[in-house]
Order: C-alpha cells, then sequence, then structure tokens
C-alpha cells in the first residue's frame, strides 16, 4: 500500500503524484481514502438570476486558460512535503472537528459580528442599536438571515410534540400562535431597529465598463461590496469578459480615492481596528449571499501544547516571547531571520523556493535553530539558500494552525469559485482583514518576500505562476485538517488555490487597504458610541464622584463654626476663650487649654482674689 498525505483540502496518493509528474494529469483516475470534510467550507447556492450563465462555466473557462501553465511544481511541492513529514504523519496538530448543531453556526457568527444579545432572552436595546444603525441593506438582510435561522433551530428544539391544528389544515388566524410569541423575544429588537435604522442605498452608477487588459480599472471601495454587488446581479451588468478571464493576464487596479482618502491596515489606531474584523465579517457574509454562496465556518480548535521554541508554536506565542527581548514585534523573529537571509543571498539563485534543499540538512538546521537562535551562535552564513528556503516553507507548514486560520482557510480556497476577478478581490480584501492581527503581519511579510521573488524572474527564473504553485501546497495544506475531496475535483483545487496565492501577491497592496464604506462605519460607531457614553464614562463618573467628595469636605470645612464653645471668663481672661469640639472632645480637654490659656496670659490668683472682695 503506498504512503498518503491527507490535508486540510486535498487527498492524494504518492503513486497519483508520480504519475502527474510524469504528464498523466488528466488520464490518471484519483483515489480517496478520508472520510472526514473538512471543518468550515463555502458551498455554492443556485444561481440567483438567469441572466447570468452558470458558475460551472466560468470556472471551467478560467481554469481551461491555465491549462498551458505547468503545474508540475505544485505536485512536486507535495512529494517533498510527504516526504519531510511521513515520520509524523499520524500526530496532528489540531485536534479532531467536532460537526455543529443546527443554529450553532449562526450562534456563533453574531457571537462574532458582536451581535450576541440579539439572541439572549433579555437582550438590551442600547447593546446593538449602535452597531445595527452602521448597517447596509444587504449587510441588514445577511443579519436577519442569520437571526431567523437562529430563531427557527431554537423553537424546533423547544417545540411540543403535539401539532398544532392550524398546522395540519392550513387555517390562517388572525391571533399570534405560539411560535410567534416565542419569536418575539430576542427578535424583538432587530424587528424595531430594521425599518428604523437600516442605511439605505446611495443612488450612485455601479455600471463597470468591459475589462481591457491595457488599462487601469478603478477599484470602487467607498460602496459597500455587497451593495455593489446586487446593483450589478439586479442589472445583468456581469457582462461575458467580466466572467472569463484569460488565466495569464491580471487585470490593473486603480483604487478610488473618495473623500476619505485610501487608508491602509497600518494608518488606524488599534482601538479601531478591533472594529473592522466585526464589519468585515458582517459585509464578506453579505456578499456571499447576495453572489450565492453559503459561507459556513467552525469554532476554532485547541491547539496542543508543544516543548519546541520556534517551529509548530502559535503565532500567538511566538510574538509574546519575541516581544520580551524587542518590544512591538509585529512579525516573529525567527521568519524575519529567515526572509532576511533569502533576500541577502537567495533572490539570484536560480529556482529558489522551488528547488528543496536536503531534508536530512534542513531537520538538522531545524534542531540547531531550536537550540542556538534565542543565542545568537546560530551562523546563517554557513547555511544554503535552498535549506533556508526549505526552512521557510516548513514553519509556514508546521504552524499548529494554518496561517489563513482553520476557520477561514476553505473559504479563501473558495475565492476561486467567484466568476467575477474584481469581485474575488473584493472577498480576498475581506478574508484578509478578518484574520487575526498576528496572521495577518505574517502573512503581509511572506508575500512581499514572494513578490520580490518574482520581480528577480530574470535570474531565479521564478515567475508569478512557479512561485504561487510551489508556495500554494505549504498555505492551503494542513495535516490537522483531513476532508474529502469529490472525484476529479483534485486538478481544479489545485489550480484555484494556486490562482488565489498568485492574487494574494499580485494585488497585496490593493488587499491590504481598508475600505472606505468601512472606514466610515467605524468613524460612525465612534461618534454614536461617544454621545451615548459621554456621561456613562468609568473615568468620567469617579472624576464626579471625587469633586462631589470634595465639595463636601468644603461645606464640612465651612460649617465647622457650629461645633466651637465659647468660654467666657471676664475675671480669668481678658478675652474669649473657642474651644473647637468632636466627638473624642473630653470635659477635661477643655479645662486644659483652659488652664494652658491662663498660663499665657499671666495669670495671678492673687490678683483673682482682690477682685472678688470688690
Amino acid at each position: 500500500m503506498c504512503a498518503k498525505f491527507e490535508t486540510s483540502w486535498l487527498s492524494v496518493d504518492l503513486e497519483d503524484v508520480t504519475a502527474s509528474l510524469q504528464g498523466d494529469l488528466g488520464s490518471k483516475s484519483w483515489k480517496h481514502r478520508s472520510t472526514r470534510h473538512c471543518p468550515c467550507k463555502m458551498n455554492q447556492l443556485p444561481p440567483k438570476s438567469p441572466l447570468v450563465s452558470p458558475l460551472s462555466e466560468s470556472i471551467t473557462s478560467r481554469v481551461d486558460s491555465l491549462d498551458n501553465l505547468s503545474m508540475d511544481s505544485f505536485w512536486l511541492e507535495v512529494e517533498n512535503i510527504k516526504q519531510s513529514t511521513e515520520a509524523e504523519q499520524e500526530e496532528c496538530s489540531l485536534a479532531d472537528v467536532k460537526a455543529q448543531e443546527e443554529g450553532e453556526a449562526e450562534a456563533e457568527w453574531l457571537q462574532d459580528a458582536g451581535l450576541s444579545d440579539l439572541i439572549k432572552d433579555h437582550a438590551s436595546e442600547n447593546d446593538n442599536v449602535v452597531l445595527l444603525s452602521t448597517l447596509t441593506k444587504t449587510q441588514a438582510a445577511a443579519v436577519q438571515r442569520r437571526l431567523d435561522t437562529y430563531s427557527r433551530s431554537r423553537r424546533r428544539k423547544n417545540k411540543h410534540p403535539v401539532r398544532d391544528v392550524r398546522d395540519i389544515f392550513g387555517v390562517v388566524g388572525s391571533g399570534e400562535t405560539v411560535a410567534e410569541k416565542e419569536e418575539s423575544g430576542p427578535d424583538q429588537l432587530w424587528h424595531n431597529l430594521r425599518t428604523s435604522n437600516v442605511q439605505k442605498p446611495e443612488t450612485q452608477d455601479y455600471s463597470c465598463t468591459v475589462r481591457n487588459s491595457g488599462k487601469e480599472e478603478v477599484f470602487n471601495m467607498d460602496i459597500a461590496y455587497s451593495e455593489q454587488a446586487a446593483v450589478l446581479l439586479k442589472g445583468s451588468f456581469l457582462s461575458e469578459s467580466r466572467r472569463i478571464k484569460d488565466g495569464n493576464t491580471l487585470t490593473k487596479f486603480k483604487i478610488h480615492k473618495g473623500r476619505l482618502g485610501v487608508t491602509r491596515v497600518g494608518d488606524l489606531s488599534a482601538q479601531d481596528m478591533k472594529k473592522i474584523p466585526t464589519l468585515a465579517l458582517i459585509e464578506l457574509t453579505a456578499l456571499c449571499d447576495v453572489l450565492g454562496f453559503e459561507l459556513k465556518r467552525n469554532k476554532a480548535a485547541k491547539l496542543k501544547t508543544t516543548e519546541k521554541k520556534l517551529f509548530g508554536v502559535p503565532l500567538n506565542t511566538l510574538l509574546e516571547n519575541d516581544q520580551k527581548l524587542l518590544p512591538n514585534t509585529k512579525v516573529p523573529l525567527l521568519l524575519q531571520a529567515l526572509l532576511s537571509c533569502l533576500e541577502k543571498r537567495g533572490l539570484e539563485t536560480e529556482g529558489i523556493l522551488r528547488v528543496s534543499g536536503s531534508q536530512t540538512r534542513i531537520k538538522s538546521l531545524e534542531q540547531k535553530l531550536e537550540r542556538d537562535f534565542y543565542t545568537g551562535l546560530f551562523r546563517w552564513d554557513e547555511v544554503h539558500q535552498n535549506d533556508v528556503s526549505g526552512l521557510l516553507k516548513r514553519f509556514i507548514r508546521e504552524l499548529p494552525a494554518p496561517l489563513l486560520t482553520a476557520e477561514y482557510l476553505p473559504a479563501f480556497a473558495a475565492v476561486q469559485n467567484i466568476p467575477d476577478l474584481k469581485q474575488r478581490l473584493q472577498a480576498l480584501n475581506l478574508l484578509i482583514l478578518i484574520l487575526p492581527e498576528p496572521n495577518r503581519n505574517t502573512l503581509k511579510a511572506l508575500l512581499e518576500f514572494l513578490s520580490k521573488v518574482v520581480a528577480r524572474e530574470n535570474n531565479n527564473k521564478m515567475n508569478l505562476w512557479n512561485v504561487s504553485t510551489v508556495m500554494a501546497p505549504n498555505l492551503f495544506m494542513h495535516k490537522g485538517l483531513p476532508n474529502k475531496i469529490p472525484e476529479g475535483k483534485e486538478k481544479q483545487l489545485a489550480e484555484g488555490a494556486a490562482d488565489v496565492v498568485r492574487m494574494m501577491i499580485h494585488y497585496q497592496d490593493l488587499l491590504w487597504t481598508v475600505s472606505s464604506f468601512l472606514v466610515a462605519q467605524v468613524r460612525k460607531l465612534n461618534e454614536s458610541n461617544s454621545k451615548r457614553y459621554q456621561f456613562c464614562d468609568k473615568r468620567i463618573k469617579n472624576l464626579l464622584r471625587k469633586i462631589h467628595a470634595d465639595k463636601d469636605k468644603v461645606e464640612k470645612n465651612q460649617a465647622e463654626p457650629s461645633k466651637v464653645v465659647k468660654v467666657h471668663a471676664s475675671l480669668l481672661l481678658k478675652d474669649t476663650l473657642e474651644v473647637h469640639l468632636n466627638n473624642a472632645t473630653r470635659v477635661a480637654d477643655v479645662l486644659r487649654q483652659f488652664q494652658k490659656n491662663l498660663c499665657q496670659n499671666g495669670w495671678n490668683i492673687v490678683t483673682t482674689v482682690n477682685l472678688l472682695k470688690w
């Protein structure tokens, strides 16, 4: 029995890989033995409009245009991965993913979208009114759809086994049913807000000119992508030239500079950037709904602990350790060192990334790095360039969770199913913004390096497609997420994954741009929150409490004369003696102060006796 390598979306036998390398890609029948399915996938729904040609025709046309581009590098990389991980194949970095129950996915989606209060029994209107007021029409519809699905699943679980007579005979009554009353609980807030707070789409011209590879096209980020797609779908503007693209060419796009300008990921504050993934998730879901795709996600699996310091360590842990040595580190120091070494000595090397180094040397270098990297004793100048590229790919591959995350890895792979190039880039842009910050920063550093490799194509013989086919298996395959692929779809999925990597490399500046409509939504959130909480902020409360306390002290001090006793003794004292009293004052204290005052005024008992005789 031949050895087999299972991945997050591809499962192939080595015999088949060998046959593909010999040019038998078209005729070889592929074998599948994996029975577990991908935990997160984007499934295609039936087309919503007959005006748009079937999706399969567009995908087939695009894949056929890639036939002239060699996929040998892809399958060779698959074989190299198999050989390097053969001894560790039975170990899984992620826990087995369990299938979600009905309604669980919608509940998690609402949680990630910041709308979890909508499904609580006692939802507070003020908790979600601000976020809901910023949603567009298509975004609001996406939220409503998931809320309805969750409500139906909850009613089905809590429903009494006795059927209602109206369900049997189909009688429609004027009264409210029990199910409707149950639904009115968590959904009441949304029902009230849906009509009053949803923004109406601006009336602007969405029509697009026919694509011309020789000219730049404007990439509109002022209007929500889902709104653009809805208008295009309604007006049948998705022409044949937009749906079918030559796989060898990539259109040039120019970002439209609106009134807010162009905002990059690094331009926003950390506080504002925390709001972007939530809004991007809602927009991505709305876009998929309009395009006829169902976005399914699975909760992140628990990671297994490891004793290693570098390889197989979660990105968050790596960054925490690196930030102790170098504060404000955003990309793991090991990855920075690998990329720096390759940029200095590997960009001119022919076949860099494609030509694999010795697996024995790579394993030995990994052990040395684990031991000597943080001590500074590792000698990079003694390492061969191809071994460094092997270490780079191994570092990415050995991450406990995929760099593109376990939740959204299949969504990245499914971007290829969107027929229009601009809409594929819109989906990729939103997926990039949804990624956790460590993953997004690490991916950006990797793509910047890959872009430099492509720029030296004349020397290293690695063009954009070569680099994409080599890196796609390392980004899209993960031993912790095996699944079964439909018969005969391996070649299409492999080419689609390579095409997604190609788009990420070529359009990375565009993908790391925050859309103006998202910036506007963040701004509206901030303005609404500032108006709502300007008198409720904890710091303001503490300040007001302190001012009130100080005012009480002043009032107490001003009222102090009422607690003063005046002692009049004209025979003994010339002036009145004032004695301040408090709760601890005793008679002895008053007498002591009186005696002290007598001594200070030179009191004489003889004089007092003479006065008394008079």
